[in-house]
């Protein structure tokens, strides 16, 4: 089986074999196959698509590169949540502890932040000692003793994504539908996962741009779920703006820990309960939505959810009294505010390029080996449709570096529209998919 032969193969648009697949897959794992031959092959895949029979065959492939754990001795169900990443996205942070304070096991392993879109694991390491690290038998035992475990990507799981995905990054064949369905859903169903919720995010800070491919994406992933029996859901999701009031990772844990409390913003707290309830709903848990999600505010409100994470972060070799003192997680030394500039009402909020003004700051990654500053970020003072005065604070800069400082104001004027008249503020919720 000559590897040249399969990629002229896909790129005349012709279908292999689940055999011809595994083969790419397995080769290029063990490193057998270059980076230049995979390159190309992920080329044609870019231009020829995938069959959804190649598509399931690369998925298992990849899935089976390396460790899938076994999760099945774990007493209850194990679901967890995906978001296709946003601007000011901490809702794993939130909705984790909250669906194991629910009932459910919730197993995740998350990824970083790369340009505008924040990344799970940075914002857990701005708490002092947190240690996403740990080994797969840590972390299975962390899912069957606690509920959950937060940890990055190993060496064992789906280690052929983690190559393939890098390969990606430098080769621009990341937008492409297969591919990144493939890479989501090889790491999530190598997790030993019962079920998976999607938050596919659509708008200017999101991936997806326009709702079509959004919609194509989720549908995808449904698909390769059904394809291995793994029952799937997603929901469409608004990212036309930032979610909740900030951006930057210490900020933004600050933000989870108040909506722990049931003290969050109301956008945050509304996709963090909805999610939450699509996880118990697949597992069976739910008779009544409006009655679930009420439950699951209390159990925000009584701090059930907050208790979780509490002991998530001390069994994860973390500082749990941040959760008590949120004075103690890093502060950036300086603060300056973005006034209005004129009166008005908010009516466009360009969340990539809010993302990437907190990027500037030193909250982001313009590559993988960058350094993040866990202080630093933003507050949005005021949110689309929200009516300002002349004067009034827009955005609050916390920042450790004035190099930047100037270009990041002027890159959030040029991102934020104050018009006369006041705009509709499209539902978060776009559409729900099965």
């Amino acid at each position: 089986m000559r590897f040249v032969e399969l990629i002229r193969k896909k790129r005349q648009g012709g279908e292999l074999s689940e055999q011809e697949l595994k083969r790419l897959v397995d080769a290029y794992t063990t490193e057998e196959l270059p980076d230049y031959q995979m390159s190309a092959f992920l080329m044609a895949v870019y231009f020829q698509s995938m069959t959804s029979k190649e598509l399931s065959a690369w998925t298992e492939a990849m899935l089976h590169s390396g460790q899938v754990l076994d999760l099945s001795s774990i007493v209850g169900a194990k679901v967890d949540k995906h978001s296709t990443g946003g601007v000011g996205d901490k809702v794993s942070l939130i909705l984790a502890p909250l669906a194991v304070a629910a009932g459910l096991k919730v197993p995740m392993i998350s990824g970083r932040g790369l340009g505008h879109t924040g990344g799970t694991l940075d914002k857990l390491e701005s708490i002092p000692g947190f240690n996403v690290n740990q080994s797969v038998e840590r972390f299975i035992e962390l899912v069957d003793t606690l509920g959950l475990g937060l940890i990055g990507q190993t060496g064992e799981v789906a280690p052929a994504d983690k190559k393939i995905y890098a390969l990606r990054d430098v080769t621009a064949t990341v937008e492409c539908i297969p591919l990144i369905a493939s890479s989501i859903m090889s790491k999530k169903l190598a997790e030993g996962i019962d079920a998976l919720i999607l938050d596919v995010k659509v708008g200017s800070g999101a991936f997806m741009k326009n709702i079509d491919r959004a919609r194509e994406l989720a549908q995808t992933m449904i698909g390769i779920g059904k394809a291995m029996n793994r029952p799937v859901r997603a929901l469409i999701t608004d990212m036309d703006q930032p979610l909740g009031l900030t951006i930057g990772n210490s900020l933004e844990v600050i933000e989870s820990i108040e909506t722990l409390r049931g003290e969050g913003p109301e956008d945050l707290t509304e996709i963090t309960l909805e999610l939450v309830t699509e996880m118990l709903d697949v597992a069976g848990e739910v008779s009544d939505r409006d009655q679930t999600k009420r439950r699951l505010f209390e159990l925000l409100r009584d701090g059930s959810a907050l208790g979780v994470f509490e002991k998530i972060i001390e069994a994860q070799g973390g500082d749990a009294s941040v959760c008590a003192d949120t004075s103690k997680l890093p502060t950036a030394k300086y603060t300056t505010v973005l006034e209005a500039w004129e009166g008005g009402h908010i009516n466009r909020m360009q969340a990539e390029s809010v993302g990437i003004a907190a990027m500037e700051l030193g909250a982001g990654r313009r590559r993988k080996e960058d350094t993040i500053d866990p202080a630093v970020g933003l507050v949005m003072n005021a949110k689309r449709g929200d009516k300002v005065e002349p004067g009034q604070p827009v955005v609050t800069i916390h920042y450790n570096d004035d190099r930047e400082l100037d270009k990041v104001k002027q890159m959030l004027r040029d991102a934020i529209v104050i018009g006369e008249a006041p705009t509709d503020v499209p539902p978060l919720i776009l559409d729900r998919l099965s």
